[in-house]
Parts: structure tokens; C-alpha cells; sequence
């Protein structure tokens, strides 16, 4: 496993972040805790999720299956850089109080002792925003945000689905106050899905943050959607936005040129969909989110495949990106 440093940091994580979404809805504890174990043996120090993970009523199962992975010892922990995320609401017996959620100074005091208890930890390596809230301005945020890392709460604190433009003001208001500010960007990203280069990609450089891709087979896209519907379906490849994607004639083209042409190489797309996101200038790691030790090992194969500079035009052609900001719509 190759590492990197996380954005302007001296942090080094691993070039694939585990992400972890699917235990608890998808994959049980005990599964959930082999793949961890097997992640970190493959050298994957870097994990993702989200204090909302698990959804529902069971919102927050993600970080207690993470927790009691940490509470067997072994190292674990201090192995591990612990990324996690505020935002959604975290409202007890599934009321929606007003206070619950968002990036309130309030809230973000109450959303981290929440997390910690969870994750059975005593602090949080990378604390992101998990959307913006345009209600709360970011003097607010780095005050709570300061005060955590004081405390010894948290780290470092990283943003998931900002613009461009987010990123320049939150980073400007804490040097204003003397702050580190950003030092990553979670965003969507993948060959499918390219408008981050617009801006969000060069933002996140200019200001070194990490660029963390989120959904980088796009829902399944780009994993061999269309040879999986030929071969007998899937039901992942048939949902989602992988379904709401291939509704559009073009798309189908593209993804069912890229299956050709991947096939003609022997290559498995969503190792390739992989591969690509880490040639990408300003990107850390993207998150594999997988649901079973197979898809897991799939990631791995990834992170070692060397992709020509033929192939790359190829996928270019293919699924051409925005081009940067402003020429991208202007002249």
C-alpha cells in the first residue's frame, strides 16, 4: 500500500479510505469487523464514515460497529486515522429537534461527544462538515471547531460536499482567525462524474486540502453495469444512480464503450474506475465502500494497477472532463 500525505498536513494515510457506510445496513458486526482486519493488514490506515451512518432509527450503528472494532485492542486504534462526519440530525427517539443537526456551534459540541462515545475513542482524527450550512457563518464554526482541538476532540477538520467557492471562504475566514482550516475535501467524483475539476478540485489545491472521492464506480456505473444486466442483473447494478444514470441513451454509450473497451484490454472496470481517481492531480485517496472481502480484495488489485498513458486518452474520449473554470463556460 502506497501512503500520501493528506492534503498541506504531515498526516500520511493510505491511497484507498475505507469507507464504511454499508455496516450495519449492508454487512453485519462480524463481517464488518473482518474487513476491517483485513483492510488494515492490507495496509489501509485510513477509514471513513459518518456520525449518521446506519440511517434511521439506527443512525450512529456504523461508528458502535467501529467502536467495539477498536475496543479489541491489538493496536487497532492507534493504527488507525478515523475520519467522521456532522451535519445530518441526530434527534433522539427520531424527533427532529431543531438543535440536532446542522453545523451550529451548539450542535457540533453535542455531535462530537456523540461520535466519540460511539467510535469508544478519545478523539477524532479528521472531523468533516458532511454539508454546507448556509444558516451558520464560519467565524461560528472555527470557534467550536478550535475549542475541540484544544480539548484534544479532534484533529484536524476536513468538508464533504462543498463548492468551490465554500472552500476559498472557509479557509479565508480561519486565517483571518489563525486557524489551520480545511485540510480535505470529500467530494463526488469519478469518471462518470468530473464537474469537481471545475473548481472543487482546483480550490481544494490552491488551499491544500486532500481531494477524497466519494462514489468512485458511481452508484456501480462503472463497474460492468451493462455485462452484469446481460449476464442475469444485479440488484446493485439496477438501483440508485447507477439506474437513474443509464435512463439516458448517452450515458449507456459511453459506459457500454467503456466496457468495450476495458474488455479488449482484460481489465475489470471498477478496478480500473479505481485506478484512474489516483492519477488525478489533487486527490488523496478515493473511498471503496466495500460490502463483502471480495470487493474489498477488488480494491486492493486497484491500487496497484498501472494504467498507460494510451488508456488514459482512451477514457478521456470516453468520458471527457468539464475543463477547468472559467473555460468551461466562457471563452
Amino acid at each position: 500500500m502506497e501512503y500520501t500525505q493528506l492534503g498541506r498536513t504531515g498526516l500520511k494515510v493510505s491511497r484507498l479510505v475505507l469507507g464504511t457506510m454499508n455496516f450495519g445496513p449492508q454487512t453485519d458486526e462480524a463481517d464488518s469487523h473482518a474487513i476491517m482486519d483485513a483492510a488494515l493488514d492490507a495496509g489501509i490506515n485510513f477509514f471513513d464514515t459518518a456520525n449518521v451512518y446506519g440511517w434511521g432509527d439506527d443512525k450512529g450503528r456504523t461508528e458502535e460497529i467501529i467502536g467495539t472494532w477498536f475496543a479489541k485492542g491489538g493496536g487497532r486504534r492507534e493504527k488507525v486515522v478515523i475520519g467522521t462526519k456532522v451535519f445530518g440530525n441526530m434527534g433522539a427517539d427520531g424527533a427532529d429537534w431543531p438543535n440536532h443537526d446542522r453545523l451550529s456551534a451548539v450542535n457540533i459540541r453535542r455531535a462530537v461527544e456523540g461520535s466519540l462515545r460511539r467510535l469508544q475513542t478519545d478523539h477524532i482524527d479528521l472531523y468533516q462538515f458532511h454539508h454546507v450550512d448556509r444558516a451558520t457563518p464560519w467565524e461560528e464554526i472555527w470557534q467550536a471547531v478550535d475549542v475541540l482541538v484544544q480539548q484534544g476532540k479532534i484533529v484536524y477538520a476536513g468538508s464533504s460536499n462543498h463548492a468551490g467557492w465554500h472552500i476559498a471562504q472557509a479557509n479565508e475566514t480561519a486565517r483571518r482567525r489563525g486557524s489551520l482550516g480545511l485540510v480535505s475535501e470529500q467530494c463526488l467524483y469519478n469518471l462518470a462524474e468530473r464537474r469537481a475539476e471545475m473548481e472543487v478540485v482546483p480550490a481544494a489545491q490552491a488551499y491544500g486540502l486532500g481531494v477524497i472521492p466519494w462514489s468512485p464506480l458511481h452508484g456501480g456505473l462503472l463497474g460492468g453495469v451493462i455485462r452484469k444486466e446481460r449476464e442475469g442483473g444485479s440488484a446493485r447494478a439496477a438501483s440508485g444512480r447507477s439506474a437513474d444514470a443509464l435512463a439516458s441513451t448517452k450515458v449507456r454509450e459511453q459506459v457500454q464503450a467503456y466496457e468495450n473497451l476495458l474488455d479488449k484490454h482484460g481489465l475489470a472496470p471498477g478496478e480500473v474506475a479505481l485506478a484512474w481517481l489516483l492519477t488525478r492531480p489533487g486527490v488523496t485517496g478515493p473511498i471503496v465502500g466495500p460490502r463483502t472481502a471480495d470487493q474489498l480484495a477488488s480494491a486492493l488489485r486497484a491500487a496497484e494497477l498501472e494504467l498507460s498513458g494510451e488508456l488514459l486518452a482512451q477514457l478521456d474520449e470516453i468520458f471527457p472532463g468539464p475543463g477547468p473554470s472559467p473555460e468551461a463556460f466562457a471563452w
